[in-house]
């Protein structure tokens, strides 16, 4: 079976972002997540826990990622919130020890934009950019992104949020339709971020479709 590697900077990035399209691809790849950071500079939603944030958010992420059927989440512990240039070949080094052992013919990451404005998942997207031009076993890379219309209605996040892309400028529209209650139960796995998964079920609980870019090889 062919492989694909997903690479996302926190826990909750594959519930929140392309979940629907993790799924169905499982029943033609093999999927892996490396996740980048552990997501301990969140807000804890659960007021009576003793465990780290980061231990917590990680676990929530193995829950959903089995859910979505995954074979294996990675995850590299770097801080959240700290991504920057002095760490990219570092963490792009980490990267490629996985992906050279697993030769995945496809990757997917955030677009470039991060979808959010997040810096960390910029960074990540920039990195498996990185990964991905310099191995010869992958084929074909998809940017997650959102459409214009559905970033008009996600509001201020961060200091600077992208615009979302119009339709002519998205490669790949996924029709998530009968898998969109999945979606939605993993997205409520990550009970300690459950502020932003109430708001962005509110927001898109219903949407269907997911977008990407696509870049090729070949």
């Amino acid at each position: 079976m062919k492989r694909l590697v997903c690479v996302f900077a926190h826990p909750d990035d594959e519930a929140f972002g392309p979940s629907g399209t993790i799924h169905l691809l499982t029943k033609t790849h093999d999927v892996y997540i490396i996740c980048v950071t552990n997501g301990d500079a969140g807000k804890n939603s659960l007021k009576h826990s003793t465990l780290p944030l980061g231990k917590i958010r990680q676990a929530e992420m193995k829950a959903s990622s089995k859910l979505l059927g995954t074979k294996k989440v990675f995850f590299l512990n770097y801080a959240d919130g700290s991504l920057n240039n002095l760490q990219y070949h570092d963490i792009a080094e980490k990267i490629q020890k996985i992906t050279d052992k697993l030769k995945p013919e496809l990757l997917l990451t955030f677009e470039q934009g991060g979808v959010s404005g997040h810096l960390d998942h910029i960074a990540v997207s920039m990195i498996t950019s990185y990964i991905f031009h310099r191995t010869t076993f992958a084929k074909k890379i998809m940017y997650y992104c959102i459409s214009r219309e559905h970033s008009k209605r996600f509001g201020d996040y961060f200091i600077y949020r992208p615009d979302g892309y119009e339709p002519e400028n998205i490669h790949e529209v996924i029709d998530i339709s009968k898998v969109r209650e999945l979606k939605n139960k993993a997205m409520k796995m990550h009970k300690s971020q459950i502020r932003d998964s109430d708001r962005l079920l509110k927001l898109f609980g219903t949407e269907t479709k997911e977008f990407f870019l696509i870049k090729k090889k070949g």
